[in-house]
């Protein structure tokens, strides 16, 4: 058996390894340093003890409020909660999209960073709702009512579940990023429909639960204390999960624009692997050879 010989035009990079040679895969996107890990964990276990600690105080050293009873304790998460979700999270991934499509910064790091806000944001969201609900029922007698602010949270979550739905739409990197961004703009002009619902509608919800108009405090002592751990916390927590969420992220982009380049490698050595059979030579072949060869067995 006779090998096909390579063609003088061929270059090394058009050579393929012969079947049985280990083809090596593309090079791993580089590994985190120990400093960055160690920052993660750092910043991950102080918004787990900072949590832990204010469901603590919520629940055991606070007070309880004179008008609404226990159903204060829900105060010192809710609004935190709420907090990350419409203006950290959403607003980030809006200022990373403008960034994005301005031509002296646009980045795919501004892209992937969008990314990971809406679907730490999208946590918060549903968290800000589920908590409304459980202070809701008690206060109003239902889980749910359509009032202003509810609605418009719900919308806003309805709203950037599609921005993560478009995308998984196929397309190049940078038209997703590109229609993403726009998308995440206007689903960002909710969030002060949201916050402004209290005092443009007559709505169910109350009003401003720390700061009066006057940007005074309304809540005092270890109510006040509590309630500013928590906003800490659940802000570090976000933090943390943005930078997990960036990261893979990261790591799936480099899989995608990797994967084609894997595939054409297996394709080539499956071509190899073929070519080393010569369709000349002898009866399992199919070219002349092997039907001379057929014609001379069966004349026998």
């Amino acid at each position: 058996m006779t090998g096909r010989a390579p063609t003088a035009g061929a270059t090394a990079t058009d050579r393929v390894p012969a079947p049985g040679t280990v083809v090596p895969g593309p090079v791993p996107p580089p590994a985190r340093s120990p400093r960055s890990r160690t920052t993660e964990a750092v910043i991950g276990g102080i918004a787990l003890v900072g949590i832990a600690v204010t469901v603590w105080l919520g629940l055991w050293v606070t007070p309880p409020d004179q008008q609404q009873g226990d159903l204060v304790r829900l105060v010192y998460l809710h609004p935190g909660v709420a907090f990350v979700a419409l203006y950290l999270a959403f607003g980030l991934a809006a200022v990373s999209s403008i960034l994005y499509l301005w031509p002296r910064t646009r980045s795919m790091f501004w892209d992937r960073l969008a990314a990971a806000s809406v679907e730490v944001g999208v946590v918060f969201n549903v968290c800000t709702l589920v908590s409304g609900s459980i202070w809701g029922k008690p206060t109003w007698g239902v889980w749910w009512a359509w009032d202003a602010r509810l609605t418009l949270t719900a919308v806003l979550l309805v709203l950037f579940l599609g921005y993560m739905a478009l995308r998984r739409v196929p397309a190049e990197p940078e038209v997703r990023a590109r229609r993403s961004a726009f998308v995440a703009l206007f689903a960002v002009l909710d969030v002060p429909l949201v916050h402004f619902s209290v005092n443009w509608w007559n709505t169910l919800h109350q009003g401003a639960t720390v700061l009066n108009p006057g940007l005074h405090l309304k809540i005092h002592g270890s109510m006040a204390l509590t309630l500013l751990l928590g906003l800490v916390s659940l802000t570090l927590a976000f933090v943390w999960m943005l930078l997990v969420r960036y990261r893979i992220g990261v790591l799936q982009d480099w899989l995608e624009a990797n994967e084609l380049d894997a595939a054409l490698t297996e394709r080539r050595a499956e071509g190899v692997a073929g070519d080393e059979t010569d369709p000349d030579d002898g009866p399992g072949g199919t070219g002349p050879g092997a039907v001379a060869a057929t014609q001379r067995v069966g004349a026998a």
